[in-house]
């Protein structure tokens, strides 16, 4: 009981002013609860969109799995589930057209919009069957009273269903497109789902209206029309059609003028506590308390990426706070969420744009391009923003690759340098590290990423002992066609480097910037005068645990940098395997030993 109670007194609290209801309704993640409920909506309508298809082959298999259908769907639990969803949806429906802070839709959303506030009203006739069974005791419907209703007496109703029936579909696929399109199965999914999307309303148009004809046949039957054609009686049909065509319409109407009269309430109130400042890079733009940044770019024609519409999905809409973060709400739980998904938690300067409601002045720097779309979210689930981090930077450049490309065609030359890479990549690979970047004959590779210090360290001296075995199988599986073999420099130190994407648009990079990487480039460098294959940073040799035995200590200067730093040297990369293999090997107890 203590544990519960301070959470009702908070609810009750953010419940007793507007904007604390809405701080908490966006806590615990308002269109996650609306998507939830469209999904079990959607259950529905595919299943009774199925059933209609099946008049394709006959109205007895429409009526036999209609059995089934009701069943289900009128199981208690399921059915609650079922209506409690549909409230939910349309209200928080409603609610998100008040929140909405700028009508820029795009043909999509707007389409969507629209398509879903029509649906109460198209849907309004065709649930009057199940209004008449909940006011009058009626038996639950079949295919024969609805499609005689339909079809014979009211054919002019079939264009308003056939017209409920697309707009329905159509609103739910915009739903599950923008939800779908973030996931990193809808590039391969996306051919087959668009084949239902597109199969399934005119399969269940032509079903329907074939089995509507086969009703329409056997109503001429007087015995079979008594039987399973029960019509409702006038009174009970005029009670029905007052409130469906009527009462609702109007209540419906008059929900919708709520909701604008409360926006117009809004921005009075908004006007009265005045505004704010937000400066982005270059512009500063005055926006009225309330908004959140990626209101006030939409607003203010700023550009800024938000893949997911602003709905704290893609995440691609976060800034770099460059002012004052004292002022600023904490994160709600959904952006909390989303933070830590991309990793960019543990920073408090990034924050979502979609859900970030300044108070106070305020300065942003957008993190992506404004021109991102679904294709970078699906493909990089995690979006590297910018860390300290150690890492063990390990250079390996090819020698005499211009000299090499002299005696042959380019397509020679190029071939040996992509063998050389992969020879050194797959050693890097295989030593836990990561082949980062490609400069010309030259590669940097990362260790560290995801280990401690020390692992780092022996990964990469295990690498630099693996490039050296794969090159020299290079060598002798191409002797003769290499006048002189392949030969190669290491250089390897490990720091605290800053890691992320460094780019511009579409053309990012993951890479580490840092003395630590500068220092690796200047060793491998220092390879050509010590006339050695790799060098390696005391720090590293002491970070790995290793004592660097048979290597050629030197004490050398660094471009770039005030005090010279040891490093050793090896003649040959292999050296490295035997230092980690003597580091490794455990000596025997002395209990042992005099046994």
């Amino acid at each position: 009981m203590s544990v519960q109670a301070p959470a009702i007194i908070d609810v009750r609290q953010h419940a007793a002013e507007p904007a604390g209801l809405m701080r908490w309704l966006r806590g615990i993640g308002v269109r996650q609860v609306r998507l939830a409920c469209g999904l079990v909506m959607f259950a529905y309508i595919f299943s009774h969109f199925f059933n209609h298809a099946l008049g394709n082959y006959s109205y007895e298999l429409m009526e036999t799995w209609l059995t089934f259908h009701i069943w289900w769907w009128r199981l208690p639990i399921v059915n609650y589930t079922l209506y409690l969803a549909a409230a939910i949806h349309f209200l928080l429906g409603l609610w998100a057209l008040y929140q909405r802070r700028a009508f820029r839709y795009t043909a999509i959303e707007i389409t969507q919009l629209i398509f879903g506030l029509s649906i109460p009203l198209l849907l309004a006739y065709h649930f009057g069957a199940r209004l008449g069974g909940a006011m009058f005791d009626r038996p639950p419907p079949n295919y024969a009273v609805a499609l005689f209703g339909f079809w014979v007496n009211r054919p002019y109703m079939v264009a308003v269903q056939f017209t409920l029936l697309a707009v329905v579909w159509i609103h739910a696929c915009i739903g599950l497109y923008f939800w779908l399109r973030l996931k990193p199965f809808f590039r391969w999914a996306s051919p087959f789902l668009l084949a239902i999307a597109v199969l399934l309303p005119p399969l269940a148009m032509t079903g329907t209206h074939r089995g509507a004809h086969e009703v329409a046949e056997r109503a001429a039957n007087p015995q079979w029309r008594s039987q399973n054609i029960k019509p409702t009686p006038p009174p009970q049909r005029a009670a029905i059609e007052n409130i469906t065509l009527y009462y609702f319409p109007l209540a419906y109407g008059a929900a919708i003028s709520l909701i604008f009269a409360a926006r117009g309430a809004r921005v009075l109130i908004e006007r009265h506590r005045g505004s704010i400042t937000v400066s982005y890079p270059g512009r500063k733009v005055r926006s009225p308390r309330g908004l959140t940044i990626l209101e006030t770019s939409i607003r203010y024609g700023v550009p800024h990426a938000s893949v997911c519409g602003g709905k704290a999905r893609c995440s691609t809409c976060r800034v770099r706070v460059v002012s004052d973060r004292g002022a600023l709400p904490p994160p709600s739980g959904r952006e909390a969420f989303v933070l830590a998904r991309v990793g960019a938690s543990a920073n408090p300067a990034i924050r979502l744009a979609c859900q970030l409601r300044p108070r106070a002045d305020v300065a942003v720097i957008p993190v992506l391009p404004a021109n991102v779309g679904a294709d970078f979210v699906r493909n990089r689930q995690r979006i590297n923003i910018g860390e300290e981090h150690y890492v063990v930077s390990m250079f390996i450049d090819m020698r005499g690759s211009t000299k090499l490309a002299e005696a042959r065609l380019p397509f020679d030359t190029v071939f040996l340098i992509n063998r050389f890479l992969e020879a050194a990549s797959q050693a890097v690979v295989d030593a836990g590290g990561q082949p980062n970047q490609f400069v010309g004959d030259g590669l940097l590779a990362l260790f560290g990423l995801d280990t401690d210090p020390a692992t780092a360290c022996r990964q990469a001296m295990r690498a630099a002992a693996m490039v050296a075995s794969n090159v020299e199988y290079m060598n002798h599986e191409f002797a003769s066609e290499l006048q002189e073999p392949v030969q190669f420099g290491i250089g390897i130190h490990g720091g605290e480097v800053i890691i992320g994407d460094i780019g511009f648009r579409d053309h990012t990079v993951f890479t580490a910037l840092g003395d630590a990487v500068n220092v690796a480039a200047r060793l491998q460098d220092m390879t050509k005068a010590l006339n050695c294959t790799a060098i390696i940073s005391d720090d590293v040799c002491i970070n790995a645990g290793v004592k660097p035995e048979g290597l050629k200590r030197s004490e050398v200067a660094i471009r770039g940098r005030d005090q010279a730093m040891i490093v050793h040297a090896a003649a040959d990369a292999t050296q490295f395997a035997g230092l980690l293999d003597q580091q490794a090997r455990v000596p025997e107890p002395e209990a042992a030993i005099s046994a």
